[in-house]
């Protein structure tokens, strides 16, 4: 039986995008997700696991498995809180929806916001303040690091969604 043909794909994903996406997962190493299988392990059958990660994307048939829960205790104290842990397999596809949508969603994001942009570093954020620091008489500081352990979920749950819209 051979391989599929892109062209008979409901979506347009280049194996070229699938090969660059694991490639930027290996760089970045990691831990096995919940199937255990290190990166070394999925090189194994590199080949295989590559073009079923393509050809279940592309399909439409991809569906992402469970991640491992890992609990990490919080900075200075304070509980823990669950990492997930996605598989290899997943983390590439993951990245390759990523490196889809970037050109997208680069065209529309403002210019002055720094959070989870390729080149844009927390030192270019400061860079930008103090700048505009010399054309404002005014700072707006916030921490939202803990805003969503602190937030009444009971009082969002009885509001509904669908009314806050």
């Amino acid at each position: 039986m051979g391989k599929s043909d892109p062209r008979d794909k409901s979506f347009d994903i280049s194996k070229r995008l699938v090969w660059e996406a694991y490639k930027s997962v290996k760089a970045k190493k990691g831990a096995a997700g919940v199937d255990g299988q290190s990166i070394e392990e999925f090189e194994a059958d590199l080949e295989n696991n590559l073009y079923r990660i393509w050809n279940r994307m592309s399909s439409g048939t991809y569906f992402p498995p469970p991640v491992r829960a890992v609990e990490i205790p919080k900075p200075h104290g304070g509980g823990t809180r669950i990492l997930g842990t996605p598989t290899v397999a997943d983390r590439t596809a993951q990245t390759v929806v990523a490196l889809q949508l970037l050109p997208r969603t680069e065209s529309i994001f403002h210019d002055g916001s720094y959070g989870y942009r390729p080149g844009r570093s927390p030192l270019d954020a400061v860079a930008k303040c103090r700048q505009r620091c010399w054309k404002k008489d005014w700072v707006l500081d916030l921490d939202v690091a803990k805003f969503f352990d602190s937030v009444d979920h009971e009082a969002y749950a009885e509001v509904g969604s669908s009314e806050l819209t």
